[in-house]
């Protein structure tokens, strides 16, 4: 029997929100404008562009008869194509790329290029890559993607989210909460501290990010200068490649140098950078889903938005969803992260290619991450605080009043405290009016008595509020 072929698939010669393979580029590509021109292929090429002037411009700057200083007119020129660089320029590079087959040798040919009919720049275009090897160019754009990205989008990303962490936990301090160690209630917290803890390990998982210095080396084809050397012998070509690397930017490239390599950059501190991204994300799973349990307990109500469904069949859900999206994403970006991590300080000898294609995800990995973000702190701003439902558990559980009171004769010297304690409570549902009648038959001092009569469990709290308004 014949069988009637599948319809095809609808195809577009256009990348739109709906033929993106990528969500990033697909149905989120809104939420991650801003890291797109820093971590895009654009980007990628703007910093090439950068590295390979800065170079230039420091090395008229070198002394050599060969090649004088530029003059204030052609330094304002190059800078104008670092500054001005366009979606156009890159369209240009793309373009001679399709002859040389080669991206870095596209971006030196575009370079030339912009020195037509300026005789300045046309006697001393040589002086474009010179020295250099592919590396020298790639190792220092990537370092400056990454402090752009880190600068610009990620860590004012996470700083919303902190933030607003702190905002919540300082507004909740005092409001009591009944814990649950292994599921089970437990001793109370207070709303605010719980968040206060998590506010105290972003803050520090923020600086260990903050704080990994960017490297770049520009020292040729396996790390020795030996192409410089062999043009100037005599120059002192690893005091220059630092200076190119230090220089704060414009100029320079405002990077830490790194002065021992193979052909390649070794990767160490993008590894180091990605695994701290990878543990602070770590931290926004365990709230994300933290959040997540409380908003199922009632603890948290959702803010509801005019028009939204919660489910398809059952009209009455408003589900967590900002949070589950977070986790989902968080999950993805230490995927790649950590992947990252593991693969980029491997290379084969001096150097073989694996890690120019897995480099170029690396704004794929910090874009799940700043989404995650973005969900975080869209659920974060939904939430409403439920004192009710709070105060509810809290005085449905007066067993959790056995670690005080056990304590308290621990400190009288009443024989088997603790056991006593657990005859009555462990397992068992007990009231207010049966505590209390336990507490009215211990031997220990009136006054104990009467302050443990007035102890509720929305009343032992510790010194919960005062760290939490401490965060």
């Amino acid at each position: 029997m014949r069988q009637t072929p599948a319809p095809a698939a609808p195809t577009s010669a256009e990348l739109s929100p709906i033929t993106a393979l990528s969500p990033l580029d697909g149905r989120y590509a809104g939420r991650l404008a801003p890291l797109r021109p820093v971590m895009s292929e654009l980007g990628y090429m703007h910093r090439r562009v950068q590295v390979e002037i800065a170079w230039f411009i420091t090395l008229s700057d070198a002394g050599f008869a060969e090649f004088k200083p530029l003059s204030p007119g052609a330094r304002t020129y190059l800078l104008g194509l670092v500054k001005n660089f366009s979606e156009a320029d890159g369209e240009a590079i793309k373009a001679i790329e399709k002859t040389t087959n080669h991206d870095v040798k596209a971006v030196e040919y575009w370079i030339k290029s912009k020195f037509e009919a300026r005789p300045e720049l046309e006697r001393a275009a040589e002086f474009v890559h010179f020295a250099c090897t592919s590396e020298d160019i790639n190792n220092t754009s990537h370092a400056l993607q990454l402090k752009g990205a880190r600068e610009q989008v990620l860590l004012p990303a996470l700083d919303a989210v902190i933030d607003k962490l702190r905002e919540m936990a300082h507004g909740f301090a005092a409001v009591p909460m009944l814990s649950r160690t292994h599921g089970q209630t437990a001793s109370p917290t207070t709303v605010g501290k719980e968040l206060a803890n998590v506010v105290v390990r972003l803050a520090a998982a923020r600086e260990r990010i903050a704080n990994v210095k960017l490297l770049g080396k520009m020292n040729g084809a396996v790390g020795n200068y030996n192409a410089h050397l062999a043009a100037w012998p005599d120059f002192d070509w690893e005091a220059f490649s630092r200076k190119v690397v230090e220089t704060p930017e414009p100029l320079g490239l405002g990077l830490t140098f790194q002065p021992y390599s193979i052909q390649i950059e070794p990767h160490d501190y993008m590894a180091e950078l990605f695994d701290a991204v990878a543990r602070t994300n770590t931290i926004l799973v365990d709230i994300a889903r933290d959040i997540w349990g409380y908003v199922s307990l009632g603890y948290f109500k959702q803010k509801l938005k005019a028009g939204e469904v919660g489910s398809s069949t059952m009209p009455h859900k408003v589900n967590p969803i900002d949070f589950e999206n977070a986790e989902g994403n968080l999950g993805l970006a230490n995927a790649l992260l950590r992947h990252l991590s593991e693969k980029l300080p491997v290379s084969r000898w001096q150097r073989d290619l694996t890690d120019s294609t897995v480099l170029r995800n690396m704004g794929v990995a910090l874009g799940y991450a700043v989404l995650a973000y973005h969900a975080l702190g869209v659920g974060l701003g939904k939430l409403e605080l439920n004192e009710e439902a709070l105060a509810a558990d809290l005085d449905a559980s007066w067993e959790v009043l056995a670690e005080p009171i056990q304590t308290v004769m621990r400190r009288f010297g009443v024989s088997g405290a603790y056991e006593k304690l657990k005859e009555v409570t462990r397992g068992k549902t007990v009231t207010a009016e049966a505590m209390h009648a336990l507490i009215r038959s211990l031997e220990i001092p009136q006054a104990e008595k009467d302050r443990l009569l007035a102890m509720t469990p929305a009343t032992y709290t510790g010194k919960a509020a005062e760290l939490a308004k401490r965060a």
